[in-house]
This record gives C-alpha cells, sequence and structure tokens, in this order.
C-alpha cells in the first residue's frame, strides 16, 4: 500500500446493511459468458475497486448493476431492493456515471440539475445545487450549454447529476477521465466523502493507483471471473509469492496466464 492509502475511507467496522450486494451474476449473449457467477458485496461507506484487462466484464458488470442490461441469471441487490423486482426503488438508490457523459445538448448545467431534481424528486434542489456547483468547480458554467464545456467540464457536469438525489450507491465507471490535475484532486476528494457520508462506491479504473489509493477493497476479474477479492493487503498475503508488489504488478501477475497466479 502507498501512504496516499490515508485518503480513503475507513472499512465499516461492522457488518452494515449491503449497498450493493451481487450474487452468482452471469452474462452470457448467446455461447460467450460475459461474466460468470460474479458474487461481492459493497457495504456502505467502502469503495470498492473493480478492475481488469479490456474484455475481462467490467462493462457488463457495471451495466447490470445499473439496470441498462438485465443479467441471464443472479440477483442484484442495491440499498436492499432487488433491482429485478423493484427496479424504480432499487435505481432511484443509485447514480451510475459512464465514462462517456450523456448530456442534453440544449440544456445549461444548471437546467440539468433541475431536471435531474424532477425525475428523482428532490424537494429540495434550489439548495443543493449551489453547493454542489462549487464541489465541482461549476459555479461560473452553470448557464453553459454542454458544447461550451471542456470534456472535463461535462465529466463533471454528469458527476454532479448523479450526486444530487444524494445515491445511496454509486458506480463510477473511468470518472477521471478529461480531468486536469487540479480537477482530479478535488474528484478523488469528492468521491472519498461520499463513502464516508454512507454511500457504497463501485469505481471501475484502469488507473491502478487511483484503485489503490482511494479503494478499500479490489475486485480483480478476468474473463468474467473473479480472480481476486478483497483488501490488497490480503489479496497479498493469501498469495506469499506476490509479496512486496503493487496493484500493477499483481494485476499483471493475475491475468497474464488466465488468472493462474490467483490461487
Amino acid at each position: 500500500m502507498t501512504e496516499s492509502l490515508s485518503m480513503a475511507p475507513p472499512a465499516p467496522s461492522t457488518p452494515a446493511a449491503a449497498g450493493i450486494e451481487v450474487r452468482g451474476l452471469t452474462k452470457l449473449y448467446g455461447d460467450l459468458a460475459a461474466v460468470s457467477n460474479l458474487s461481492f458485496t459493497v457495504r456502505a461507506g467502502e469503495v470498492l475497486g473493480l478492475v481488469g484487462p479490456n474484455g475481462a466484464g467490467k462493462t457488463t458488470t457495471l451495466r447490470s448493476l445499473s439496470g441498462i442490461i438485465r443479467p441471464t441469471s443472479g440477483t442484484i441487490h442495491i440499498a436492499g431492493r432487488d433491482l429485478a423486482a423493484d427496479p424504480v426503488g432499487a435505481k432511484g438508490a443509485l447514480a451510475f456515471i459512464p465514462d462517456e457523459p450523456h448530456l442534453f445538448e440544449y440544456l445549461s448545467v444548471d437546467e440539468h440539475l433541475q431536471f435531474i431534481a424532477r425525475l428523482y424528486g428532490v424537494t429540495d434542489a434550489d439548495q443543493r445545487i449551489g453547493p454542489l456547483l462549487t464541489e465541482l468547480e461549476l459555479t461560473e458554467k452553470r448557464d453553459a450549454l454542454p458544447a461550451e464545456l471542456s470534456r472535463g467540464m461535462r465529466q463533471k457536469l454528469a458527476i454532479a447529476c448523479g450526486l444530487l438525489h444524494d445515491p445511496r450507491a454509486l458506480v463510477l465507471d473511468e470518472p477521471l477521465t478529461g480531468l486536469d490535475p487540479g480537477g482530479m484532486r478535488k474528484m478523488k476528494a469528492t468521491i472519498v466523502a461520499r463513502a464516508r457520508e454512507g454511500a457504497a462506491v463501485v469505481l471501475s479504473s484502469h488507473l491502478l493507483h487511483l484503485v489503490e489509493e482511494l479503494c478499500t477493497r479490489i475486485l480483480l476479474i478476468y474473463g468474467g471471473r473473479a480472480v481476486a477479492f478483497g483488501a490488497l493487503d490480503d489479496i497479498i498475503a493469501e498469495r506469499p509469492q506476490l509479496a512486496g508488489r503493487g496493484l500493477e504488478d499483481i494485476f499483471l501477475a493475475l491475468t497474464s496466464d488466465g488468472g493462474s497466479a490467483a490461487t
């Protein structure tokens, strides 16, 4: 672990009700298993790093968590609600921020947030929007349209929209894309702050130093299956041959040969 891990939120000391609970998640495309029998829990206040090489099943997992695609089998609970049986209730407790912002061309920054507030029934939107714009450095862009924003600013707007209703589960796919170093630092602080406030966070990124810095536990998938799951120190302790290595070396060791080094 690096010293910067002090930025990560403390792991919950008690087995609190799961913010996200996945059991036996499987998604088939014909004969291809994009994800196979994947199970994990993200507790309130925890940041889980979802990592794996291209084609490992991360996108399928994230889209399943957000309800964009329906799993072939398995169950997903968001804040105690079954995503299949109660999709509106489950999604109401969730925010999914994809790696590519999907914004409305003719709505300003402020109008995006007002629209999201109406969708989620946020009754105190006017009190929430100002501080959120300040936190994400969007105050001066309040009246700007998406075409007038940089890539990083559009990313911040997408995240602001996701945070407005105070989600209990937060799923982030490459959240630092397009941000400058200052924006990255502030975004990391935002992620940690939401976890400290009790959100269950899933963070997927190829920036392994970011995962190592922010995440309390790591889920490494390869070929649609979990090859490692737990705190980084525990993952290393279970595999003495990986002692003294950082996350990047562990990632390569567990995925370069089909994950045979996982045991």
